[in-house]
Order: structure tokens, then sequence, then C-alpha cells
């Protein structure tokens, strides 16, 4: 195997582009989730908090129901040549087993690993050319919220004759819902399929079950893997506190969801090249949301940007949800 790795970059993570949104971020007080996958030290504190705390890795009933809409979904594709699409690709441990399944399958498989960190595309690269060789791997590193060319740039990639399937695990709860939304049915072709993951509120009380699920966010190592951010800016741990809240999306989609804001109790100024920001004691940043959702809304979400929900697997919990999802007719 060749010691060099081919991978492509997309103008949305140019540096000029993750400065401004870097200052956009703490301008706005509201950083972009993208921020705490940037560095290869923050890479692997999310990987080790994934390996400690995802359900997926934790929990038996949920790995299984994984397994079973990766089942349903190879079940469902009769083409004999397929392109596996990650976004949000993370460690690509569930697409690895995905393209395990599809490849036993019978069919030719071919793997895009996106992320917004080229440590985190260099991860899934390696874990998924355990399944599939090198050459049939295209890895991508592209902010899927701001690359509006990214329909023709997967394209442009030699298996566009492939019938495709987009798997999106864990990450459509980081993002502002509208807009994700309309990015994943614009990335969508008649024949696509499209395979994500959310995190839902147990229970038939929706408000109930969030607030029940919020001390799953306050453990050690979520809270040092967002304090990275801050801390590699120069602010102090002491500086502050970091807090967990509960709110409603702003975007009105009837979505509640978890923050997570560091507030701080002395001044702190943060300088980016010469942009200069100035925190006041009282005032806060946010670091972090993670939305959550239920079966229905999922379905009326989906619906309100002309996608349909084909087939949904719910953990024994009721804490997370697999769906797959096609073009509505």
């Amino acid at each position: 195997m060749s010691s060099l790795v081919q991978v492509a970059i997309h103008a949305s993570q140019f540096p000029e582009k993750v400065r401004r949104d870097l200052i956009e971020s703490l301008r706005t007080r509201r950083v972009n989730h993208k921020f705490h996958y940037d560095s290869v030290k923050q890479t692997q504190k999310w990987l080790a908090l994934h390996q400690a705390f995802s359900p997926s890795r934790t929990d038996a009933d949920c790995a299984a129901t994984y397994d079973r809409s990766f089942a349903a979904a190879v079940a469902r594709i009769h083409s004999r040549r397929v392109h596996l699409i990650g976004l949000g690709c993370g460690g690509a441990q569930k697409d690895t087993r995905l393209l395990g399944l599809l490849q036993d399958s019978g069919k030719k498989a071919f793997y895009t690993p996106s992320d917004v960190s080229t440590a985190m595309v260099l991860t899934a690269w390696q874990t998924a050319t355990a399944v599939v060789v090198p050459e049939d791997c295209f890895p991508l590193v592209c902010d899927l919220a701001s690359a509006d060319d990214l329909p023709a740039v997967l394209e442009a990639l030699p298996v566009s004759d492939a019938a495709r399937l987009i798997t999106f695990f864990g990450m459509i709860p980081n993002f502002e819902p509208q807009p994700i939304l309309a990015r994943l049915a614009g990335l969508l072709r008649p024949a696509d399929y499209l395979l994500f993951s959310a995190n839902l509120a147990p229970g038939t009380d929706y408000a109930a079950g969030v607030q029940r699920i919020l001390p799953l966010y306050d453990n050690t190592l979520t809270r040092d893997w967002l304090m990275t951010f801050l801390l590699d800016l120069g602010v102090k741990a002491n500086d502050g506190e970091l807090r967990y809240v509960i709110e409603d999306d702003p975007g009105g989609s009837g979505l509640k969801r978890v923050a997570a804001c560091f507030r701080f109790v002395r001044p702190r100024e943060v300088q980016v090249d010469e942009e200069r920001f100035r925190f006041p004691a009282g005032e806060s940043i946010r670091l972090f949301f993670s939305s959550r959702h239920t079966p229905a809304l999922v379905r009326r979400m989906m619906g309100e940007h002309g996608l349909r929900v084909l087939d949904q697997w719910i953990t024994k919990s009721e804490e997370e949800g697999v769906f797959l999802v096609s073009r509505a007719e």
C-alpha cells in the first residue's frame, strides 16, 4: 500500500473561509460546531468521547438497531455498484460495517468519507480501507453547511454511474434543522437513499424526555472536548463555568435542544490576528447544541423538504433512531 493518501479539500475549508467562520462564531457568541473537530487534538478527544459514551459502542441493542437498518438499506439497492457517501463520517466505524455488508451482498462498493476535519477524514479512510481498496475510496474535506456546489462535486467523482447511499450518522442534531435538511434534499437524486440517525427524546412526554437525557452531556470527557476550543484561544478554565441548558429551536421547528454555554465570571479578551473580542463578566458564549427529535417530528420535517421516511428503527431505550429516506415521488 502506498504511503500517500490523496485527499480532496473543498474551498469551504480553505484557510480564509475557516478564519471568517471563526470570526463569525466569536462575534455572534455562537460557535460553529465544526470548530470542535478542527485540530488533531480535538479529533482524538472526540474519538475517545465517542468510544466511551456513544450508545452504538456501549449499548448492544443500539448497535443491533444500526445493523438492522444497514441490512434493510442494502436489500433495497439492486445495483451492482454502490457509492457510499459518509457525510460527517467521524471515525467511519458504522460506514465500514455498512461497506462490509454491501461487499458481502455481491456489490462493488465505493466510499467517500467527508468531514470538516482532515484528521477525521484520514481516520475514516484508514478504517474503511480494511474493507474497500484505497483506489475505491475518495476522501473529501468539506463544510457541508456552506458547500453550495457539493452536488456537482459528487457528480464529478469517477463513480457517478453507481447507485448512491448517503449516510449522516449523529450529525443532524448539531445543525440548524431547516438549512441542513434543504442541503440533504438537494444532494439526493431520484434513486438515491439517505440513511441517518437522530438523538431522540424518550417517552411520550417530549419536554420531559429532553429533561431526562440532560445529564448524559455532563461528563468529564465532553467538557474537556468542548472546552478545548476556548482554551486554544487563550481562555482560562477558571475564567468561567460551562453550563448545560435546554432551549427551544429559534427557527420554530418545534425541536428542543441541549446547549452547552460558557459563562464568563471575569473579563477575558481573545485575539484572532488583528481582531479582538472582549467578553465581560456575566456574558456567555454557546459552544455547542444537540437537538432531540421524535419520530413524528422527523417525518414532518422531512416531508417539508420533499423527503419521505421509508423505514425507521428505534432503540429500546427510545433515545436513538435510524431512518431510511428517499425523495418523495
